[in-house]
């Protein structure tokens, strides 16, 4: 592609950062916190097309009027043939037309969304789930409102001590295993949706009878000592012993990002 096309290129680049970064497309890719980053680069490479634009188009206007003062200053010798030096300067090898399908990956991220990352990604990766530093003191309020990734770190690494007693809500989208097994996940990440990472709690008690894999659910429930480990890494999956469920809305941003802290 001629420098004009990459100018192109790059300006629908940063047109397509800029409408992610305004809107909540931007969370199916990046964690929150980058939206300024992403805004930083839409605008930086629109600036940047634009003035290698300007620079193309001042440098081949200042050619051609170059060329025309030398064909008007020098006298082709005998010999010459000027049509057809003409015809062999004129004559220049386009461009690959076919490198503007370079467009069509920023067209689909303009005007379609991706899916975030479901229950397929959750049960062929294994959990993230670590232990935490340690642990802020739980609310008065019942129930108590918990990110899903607090609750499993209290109770696969706390042994449910801080839940003694204690009802708790948490949500997340629904994912069950080949052996009938329901789950309750959050996937987590550390920086953009490449490295996401699955967080898994299992169901148990008053379960929905029917559960639609990747809708979204807030449970509300008990502790329960009742763990297993997870089949691909071997990591803990604690349980939550459920009393009631109900179906909510994908949340604006599905991705976790507390886990690690």
């Amino acid at each position: 592609m001629n420098r004009q096309a990459q100018a192109a290129v790059m300006f629908l680049v940063g047109v397509a950062l800029l409408h992610a970064g305004g809107t909540n497309l931007y969370l199916r890719y990046v964690k929150a916190g980058l939206q300024p980053l992403v805004l930083a680069a839409g605008a930086v490479l629109i600036v940047s097309a634009l003035a290698t634009a300007w620079y193309e188009w001042k440098r081949a206007r200042a050619r051609k009027e170059a060329t025309a003062t030398a064909t008007a200053a020098v006298t082709a010798p005998a010999g010459t043939h000027p049509e057809a030096d003409a015809h062999s300067e004129a004559h220049v090898h386009p461009e690959p037309r076919i490198s503007w399908l370079l467009v069509l990956p920023l067209l689909a991220l303009i005007l379609v969304a991706p899916p975030a990352l479901g229950s397929y990604s959750a049960l062929r990766t294994g959990t993230a789930l670590q232990q935490p530093y340690g642990y802020l003191k739980l609310p008065a309020s019942d129930p108590v409102p918990l990110n899903l990734v607090d609750y499993a770190g209290r109770a696969a690494y706390d042994h449910g001590r801080s839940l003694a007693g204690r009802q708790v809500r948490i949500a997340g989208f629904v994912a069950v295993d080949s052996a009938g097994t329901p789950y309750l996940v959050r996937m987590a990440l550390n920086c953009c949706a490449a490295d996401a990472q699955p967080v898994k709690v299992g169901l148990t008690g008053t379960i929905p009878p029917v559960l639609q894999p990747d809708a979204w659910l807030q449970v509300t429930g008990t502790y329960t000592a009742k763990r297993s480990r997870d089949p691909v890494n071997n990591g803990p999956i604690p349980f939550i012993k459920v009393t009631s469920a109900k179906p909510i809305p994908t949340p604006a941003d599905p991705y976790d990002e507390t886990w690690n802290n």
